[in-house]
């Protein structure tokens, strides 16, 4: 707390001191004039923001039936592998669920789930795309997307249609291929290349 006698003493010393008139700030504001570079930037950016990564088909695929089993192999996958994922022996490690999606969402959902998989090294997954039943025609949509684009990405191993408590044909059992990671540590314990 502050005395008399030191406020009037302030007071004294101050007495002489005036504002200074022109501020010695730099000017902020930002500039409404776009330059050269800034558009050149801008254009970048959008450009860059629409490439997609996603390669999967948008359109051409064979047309299944809701009833229709998914069957896929690829050469080097061992037939015991196989017939445990076919009778859905491994355990679920994520499931992706494409019931009311359209084709283009469930198209950029699969190729994320896929990557998102790989990325934390999970190997054996599920994913439930419907069977169609309530279209007119029969015609299951997303399960002959699914069946077109798991065979497009490199990181899918085998697949086939669930059994039927994981949802029998209006699901698909995927195993895909270990990360490197999963690769080096195999590498570690048993010795090889």
């Amino acid at each position: 707390m502050t005395t008399k006698h030191e406020r009037m003493q302030f007071l004294e010393e101050m007495q002489d001191v005036r504002p200074i008139r022109r501020t010695n700030r730099a000017d902020v504001s930002a500039s409404r004039e776009l330059t050269p570079g800034h558009l050149e930037r801008q254009r970048a950016a959008v450009s860059e923001g629409a490439r997609d990564d996603n390669h999967l088909t948008a359109n051409d695929v064979d047309l299944l039936s809701s009833h229709d089993v998914l069957s896929f192999m690829r050469p080097g996958v061992q037939h015991g592998v196989f017939r445990k994922l076919r009778l859905g022996q491994y355990g679920i490690e994520a499931r992706l669920d494409l019931h009311r999606m359209t084709v283009e969402v469930a198209r950029r959902e699969v190729f994320g789930f896929v990557q998102d998989c790989l990325r934390y090294g999970l190997r054996s997954v599920l994913i439930l795309h419907g069977k169609g039943e309530r279209n007119p025609d029969n015609i299951a949509l997303l399960k002959s997307y699914v069946a077109k684009w798991l065979t497009e990405l490199d990181a899918v191993m085998a697949f086939h249609s669930a059994q039927r408590h994981h949802g029998g044909t209006g699901a698909v059992y995927v195993m895909l291929r270990k990360n490197e990671q999963q690769k080096q540590h195999n590498r570690e314990i048993h010795g090889s290349r």
